[in-house]
């Protein structure tokens, strides 16, 4: 049922929230690792690139004593924590903090780390590696820099495909990005397949669990409603595919927005339906905001639309656990 005008003659506005939406697994333990050092050392805890792509988390961090730098010469020598993030680095950062004696907490999501392997595994038996994924995103220079230079061929189109010559086509293998649009990647899969009928596929998929879900839930919600949200940061690759999912699946509009200052509001003018989710890195907190700020120009209902339902945990580094534990029995 479409919702009257209010008594202010505010338009009536129906929200479709997507769920699931926001922060997954993988951004909840990096965060907790940046906050948690913070609670257990204080202030300062360097994080080499953003813990997250995610402006609001990223900024209330440094408010807490976090300082962010893009490599670790940027650090001085210090027996503060150093968290890696959530995306993955290259080898050659933990060799580089180990030489400085740093006290290095990787917060890689652990199913990046299952990707990592996957290479390397596919290295040891003498595979030419193929990775699907975006030029440039930290995710992906993590990946390439497990192996030695020209171990791993980067593949962004199905016209990349058809460009690439292989040392020997019966001895390939493909690992992808975490964060893909799926059917992008599938199309790119597909035309791997075709050209190199044996190429050795990942045991299970790469792209992880909650970006196939919030995909999911947007193409539920794209054909029902006239402007889609996405809560995120224009550097988060997984929200950006949220944006593109959205309009490839019947949405009219859809905009990505770090904050409800963000909203282009002469683009939503006459819409009676929206729809409203949010990438993985994104906290529910700003979702909250956005629909306040909607709220102010409009008679507001909302509809959670379900899909999925995760309950995936990962658990903090090792080196933290331990501490924690320590803690707990000296407290006995």
């Amino acid at each position: 049922m479409t919702p009257a005008p209010d008594v202010a003659g505010k338009p009536p506005l129906a929200i479709l929230l997507c769920s699931p939406r926001g922060f997954c697994a993988g951004v909840v333990r990096a965060v907790d690792t940046v906050e948690r050092a913070l609670a257990l050392y204080g202030p300062p805890v360097y994080v080499r690139h953003e813990i997250v792509h995610n402006r609001y988390v990223v900024e209330s961090l440094k408010k807490k004593g976090a300082i962010f730098v893009e490599e670790l010469d940027e650090i001085p020598d210090t027996d503060a924590p150093v968290v890696f993030s959530a995306h993955g680095v290259p080898k050659s950062v933990p060799e580089s903090a180990a030489k400085r004696n740093f006290f290095a907490l990787d917060a890689t999501c652990p199913l990046v780390s299952k990707v990592h392997r996957e290479a390397e595994v596919h290295f040891k038996r003498g595979r030419e590696i193929v990775l699907i994924g975006h030029a440039g995103h930290p995710e992906v220079e993590g990946t390439m820099g497990q192996l030695p230079p020209g171990a791993m061929t980067l593949i962004e189109t199905v016209a990349d495909v058809e460009r690439f010559t292989p040392r020997d086509p019966a001895n390939l293998a493909y690992v992808t990005q975490t964060t893909l649009s799926i059917d992008d990647c599938t199309g790119i899969i597909a035309a791997l397949q075709r050209r190199f009928p044996q190429i050795t596929a990942p045991h299970k998929e790469d792209i992880c669990y909650a970006t196939t879900n919030r995909q999911e839930a947007v193409k539920a919600v794209a054909p029902r409603v006239d402007a889609l949200i996405v809560v995120g940061s224009p550097n988060s690759s997984n929200s950006k595919r949220l944006q593109e999912v959205a309009e490839r699946n019947g949405c009219p509009h859809a905009q990505l927005v770090d904050r409800a200052d963000g909203i282009d509001w002469s683009k939503l003018d006459g819409i009676r339906t929206l729809g409203l989710t949010a990438g993985a890195s994104a906290p529910e907190v700003v979702v909250e905001e956005i629909i306040d700020a909607f709220a102010t120009r409009f008679a507001v209902t909302v509809e959670t639309v379900s899909g999925a339902t995760e309950s995936m945990f990962f658990p903090l580094p090792r080196q933290l656990r331990e501490l924690d534990k320590a803690s707990d029995t000296a407290a006995e």
